[in-house]
């Protein structure tokens, strides 16, 4: 960072005001949906603790334990693609409506099931799975949405109260499902479940959120799905997320999963003890999710995600080899506040590295990775589990996370608070003498550039920025070319497939991509801004077809169209 770039930063970061783990409350729409949702959350707690003594009662193998946990996290490995482009593409409010309001009608049919006996381990199953794709189309919908509730210096502390909203109903919702199991059997924790949707529902359907008119038509659901694994696979910063996720949710997964044998078998207890060990993670994780933003301005992200890492692996590793209730509860408090830490840290990299335009996309991918690492964990400890024994499953998922926190020496994650990922708008799509349409295409787009000898390698570092950029935000088969008799003509060129996706691709340029045209710019040695030329691609032998005036929409003019091409 230079000099002059420190000065105004320095200036920003003043005027800032102080953030605080409790500071998002200020908002009254957060404050609200974070009641409720906690409400919500109390029941899905009551209800797992429900769902996992009723299998441990009605199943004869540990295998089927422990898929009660993987039943649940499976439909958001699955899901999350379609979620994430519909929370992008539809209004974010209703789709939480509706998620919320099938969470409901599930955990009802399941209640009356259990209360007149219909209920088989591989039926249980198929209730928890559906709960389970409900929670995969609400998730990245609701997460997108913080970032509407909440300023941008507030986000991190606002996933943090999402954290630790969850993990207040950890603390005392297993313990409390455990006293309805004991006294009122599953179907009752099943029934409160249900209940404590309506809170949500009813907090959900009175949010006005304000309108946001669409600049251009929506993207099917394919385009947008394909969007969306665009921009993480030519995004570095997610793309690290995506793997410590994954990997962190294979070893944090064993805990969870196997806690009802820890309870029943290692430590010797009941559904009360189950419940108890539950509260203990749960108290853990909201130390640690009070905890985390003063120790993201200390640590910072990467330092934050080996610690817990590591603090994890130890509490699965004495939970595995100890047998007594105090000292299994004193290692769970330590995995639940390393568990909240690393998983709030993913989840606020992948909201600051990501615009708004891809965020629920985003969020779910990073979902699609922790969430399929913990289905899969939670197989894979119970079958190891049931072959070697619970103490062997915990030692090994406690070597998966050591590798987890080695993982960031090679891949660490990144600093993004700094990013200005709001969109640009400096781009107008350009008037053109040949008639267009929104499906014109294809169309191939060329900028040349006049470069000195002397600026080559900088203009060539600045083109490899260029071309991740480009391709990220959906440009096609991007080239560079340099002109043989011209050694000072360099050529980029691209192709999008209709003048809609060229319109779109250039409306996703943000402002901290900015400043790589702006060097381009400053590179080049011609008369005025490189010059742009924009083609459409037609064969040979096919007769043109003369296509109406482009829709209003791609007409309105925003800026100087030469700015970005």
């Amino acid at each position: 960072m230079t000099r002059q770039d420190a000065a105004p930063r320095a200036a920003a970061e003043a005027e800032r005001p102080a953030v605080s783990t409790l500071s998002p409350f200020r908002y009254p729409v957060f404050r609200q949906i974070w009641l409720a949702s906690m409400a919500s959350n109390f029941g899905g707690l009551i209800q797992s603790v429900g769902a996992a003594w009723l299998m441990l009662s009605i199943a004869t193998s540990e295998h089927m334990v422990a898929l009660v946990q993987a039943s649940v996290t499976l439909p958001i490995m699955l899901l999350s693609l379609v979620s994430g482009a519909m929370a992008d593409g539809l209004d974010r409010r209703r789709v939480m409506l509706a998620a919320q309001a099938f969470m409901l009608l599930v955990s009802l049919t399941l209640a009356l099931c259990t209360w007149f006996d219909l209920v088989t381990p591989w039926l249980l199953l198929l209730f928890t799975f559906l709960i389970g794709c409900g929670a995969a189309f609400n998730a990245p919908a609701w997460q997108a949405s913080v970032g509407d509730m909440v300023p941008r210096h507030q986000l991190a502390s606002a996933v943090a109260l999402n954290s630790m909203g969850f993990n207040i109903a950890r603390s005392a919702g297993p313990a409390l499902g455990g006293v309805i199991v004991a006294a009122g059997g599953a179907a009752m924790a099943f029934g409160v479940n249900a209940l404590s949707y309506v809170a949500l529902l009813v907090v959900l359907a009175r949010w006005r959120p304000p309108a946001q008119r669409p600049l251009l038509p929506r993207e099917t659901l394919g385009l947008a799905i394909a969007s969306g694994l665009r921009y993480a696979a030519m995004s570095p910063s997610i793309r690290f997320v995506l793997l410590r996720s994954v990997v962190f949710g294979v070893g944090g997964s064993s805990l969870m999963a196997l806690m009802p044998l820890i309870a029943k078998v290692l430590v010797g207890g009941g559904p009360l003890t189950y419940g108890l060990l539950l509260g203990a993670f749960g108290v853990g994780a909201v130390g640690g999710a009070v905890s985390s933003a003063w120790l993201r301005r200390r640590l910072g992200s990467e330092a934050i995600v080996r610690v817990a890492c590591l603090a994890f692996a130890l509490a699965a590793g004495v939970a595995g080899a100890a047998d007594m209730l105090a000292l299994t509860m004193a290692v769970l408090v330590l995995g639940g506040a390393a568990w909240v830490l690393a998983l709030s840290t993913f989840n606020v990299t992948v909201q600051l590295s990501a615009p708004r335009w891809v965020m629920a996309r985003a969020l779910s991918l990073y979902q699609m990775a922790a969430f399929g690492g913990m289905a899969g964990g939670s197989w894979l400890w119970g079958e190891v589990s049931a072959a070697h024994g619970i103490g062997t499953a915990l030692l090994c998922a406690a070597g998966v996370l050591v590798c987890c926190a080695a993982l960031g020496l090679w891949w660490p994650l990144a600093q993004s608070e700094d990013r200005n990922l709001a969109p640009l708008r400096e781009w107008t799509a350009p008037a053109t003498a040949v008639p267009v349409e929104a499906s014109s295409g294809p169309v191939v787009v060329s900028i040349e550039y006049r470069i000195r000898e002397d600026d080559i390698v900088e203009f060539l570092s600045a083109m490899a920025d260029r071309r991740r950029i480009r391709r990220r935000d959906g440009a096609l088969q991007w080239r560079l070319l340099r002109d043989v008799a011209d050694p000072m003509l360099w050529i980029e060129r691209y192709k999008t497939p209709t003048w809609l996706e060229y319109v779109r691709h250039n409306n996703r340029i943000t402002l901290d991509d900015a400043r790589i045209p702006q060097r381009l710019r400053e590179l080049h040695q011609g008369p005025g801004d490189p010059l742009v030329r924009r083609m459409l691609e037609r064969e040979p032998s096919v007769m043109p077809t003369r296509h109406p005036a482009e829709p209003r929409e791609l007409r309105e003019p925003l800026t100087d169209p030469t700015r970005s091409a």
